[in-house]
C-alpha cells in the first residue's frame, strides 16, 4: 500500500536529477521530489537501488541496514513507496538524527552527521582519521603518522594565527627527533587563499588544506587556532584547545604561548600531556544539533557557491551563521566567498555581540593557563 504519511494522492511529484551530499561525500541519481502535505517543503525520494549506492543502505527483511546499523522495517514503512520502489530519504536522514538541508531548484540536497556520531568519534579509542591534499594536490593521512605524537594544528588565513605558522614550522623541526610531528590543517575553502601563508612557512611538516569543510565537521571545530594531541597509539591525548604559537594577539586572546609550547614540549619528551586520560572525555565539547545542522547548511551553500547558485548560496550560509553563531568557523570562512571582509567590521560586530551575550570565541583548556 503506498505510503500516505508524507505525501498524497495529490501531491506534486517531480523527477530530477539530484546531486546527494552525503556527509561531504558527493554522487549523482535520480530522484523524485514530493511536496509534503500542509508544507511547501519538499521530500527527496530515491529509487530502494540508489539509496544503497548513494548512502550505502541496503533494504533487508530487517530494515534498512549498512554495517551495524539496521533500522526496522516497521519503523520505515511509513516513508516507504513500496508500489513505486521508493523510499523518502529527507524522513530517513531525520529517523537517523541526521541533519538535511535541499535546494531542489538546483536539484541538490546534503545529509550531514548527527552530533551524537560526531561527539561519539571523538571520545571514542582512536582520533577520527581524514586525508586531505597540501598545495600540491598529494595526499597525506592522519593514520600515516601512527607510532608518532601528533600536533594537529588547525588555522586559517582568515585568522591571526596565519603568522603563527612559521613557528609551528620550528616546532616541528626542533622536536621531531623526540617523535612529534606537527600537522596543520588551513580551514580556507579555497587554496589559493592559504597558499601564500603556507608557501612563507617553507614548512617540511604536512601542511594540508581542508577546502570542504569535512575534517573541520569532523573534529568539531568553532574557531581557530585549535590544536589537538595525538598520540602514538592514535588517541586523542589533548582534545580541542586554543593554543597560540606566538604572542602576537595575546592582547586579544589573552593566551600566553609560551606556556602552551612549553607544555607541548613536556608532552613529547616526558609523556605528560596534563591530562589524565579520564579527563580528555570530560573535557571533549560535545556538538549540537544545531551546529550539525549548520555546517550542513553551509555544506550546501558551497557547493551552491561553487556551481554558480550565487543567491542560493548566500541564503544558505546565512541559515548557518543563524543557527549556530558561536561556530565561528563556519560562518567566518564563507565571508572570503562572498566578498566580505573576514577582518573587517562585520567579523568584529560579530564577535561582540558573542562576547557581549557570554559566548566564548577561544576555547582554551584549563591546565596550561
Amino acid at each position: 500500500m503506498r505510503n500516505t504519511a508524507v505525501t498524497t494522492e495529490s501531491s506534486a511529484r517531480t523527477t530530477v536529477r539530484m546531486t546527494v551530499l552525503d556527509d561531504h561525500v558527493e554522487s549523482r541519481t535520480e530522484a523524485r521530489l514530493r511536496a509534503v502535505e500542509g508544507s511547501a517543503d519538499s521530500h527527496v525520494w530515491l529509487a530502494f537501488a540508489d539509496v544503497e549506492r548513494t548512502l550505502g543502505f541496503t533494504r533487508k527483511p530487517q530494515g534498512w541496514c549498512r554495517g551495524d546499523i539496521c533500522i526496522p522495517a516497521a519503523g520505515v514503512a511509513r516513508i516507504e513507496d513500496a508500489d513505486a520502489g521508493m523510499l523518502d530519504i529527507t524522513a530517513f536522514a531525520e529517523l537517523l538524527g541526521r541533519p538535511v538541508a535541499i535546494e531542489p531548484g538546483a536539484g541538490v540536497v546534503a545529509l550531514g552527521a548527527s552530533a551524537a556520531d560526531r561527539s561519539a568519534a571523538l571520545v571514542g579509542d582512536r582520533a577520527p582519521d581524514f586525508t586531505l591534499p597540501d598545495v600540491d594536490g598529494v595526499e597525506h593521512s592522519l593514520g600515516d603518522l601512527r607510532g608518532r605524537k601528533v600536533a594537529l594544528v588547525f588555522w586559517a588565513s582568515w585568522c591571526g594565527c596565519r603568522y603563527d605558522l612559521p613557528e609551528w614550522e620550528r616546532q616541528h623541526a626542533a622536536l621531531a627527533a623526540e617523535g612529534l610531528t606537527v600537522l596543520s590543517v588551513a580551514v580556507d575553502r579555497r587554496i589559493a587563499d592559504a597558499a601564500p601563508w603556507i608557501a612563507e612557512a617553507a614548512p617540511t611538516h604536512p601542511a594540508l588544506i581542508d577546502v570542504d569543510g569535512r575534517v573541520a565537521d569532523l573534529y568539531q571545530l568553532l574557531n581557530v587556532p585549535t590544536v589537538l594531541w595525538i598520540d602514538e597509539q592514535g588517541r586523542i591525548a589533548r582534545p580541542n584547545d586554543t593554543q597560540f604559537a606566538t604572542d602576537l594577539f595575546r592582547s586579544m586572546s589573552g593566551l600566553d604561548s609560551v606556556k602552551a609550547l612549553g607544555a607541548l614540549r613536556r608532552w613529547v619528551t616526558t609523556g605528560d600531556p596534563g591530562l589524565h586520560a579520564d579527563s580528555v572525555a570530560e573535557l571533549t565539547r560535545r556538538g549540537t544539533p544545531q551546529q550539525q545542522r549548520a555546517r550542513t547548511e553551509a555544506a550546501l551553500a558551497l557547493w551552491l557557491l561553487r556551481h554558480g547558485h550565487q543567491e542560493a548560496a548566500e541564503r544558505h550560509f546565512t541559515v548557518a551563521s543563524e543557527l549556530a553563531p558561536e561556530d565561528v568557523t563556519t560562518w567566518r570562512s564563507a565571508m572570503p566567498l562572498l566578498g566580505v571582509d573576514p577582518m573587517g567590521d562585520q567579523y568584529f560586530t560579530r564577535r561582540t555581540a558573542l562576547e557581549e551575550a557570554g559566548v566564548p570565541v577561544y576555547r582554551p583548556l584549563p591546565d596550561w593557563q
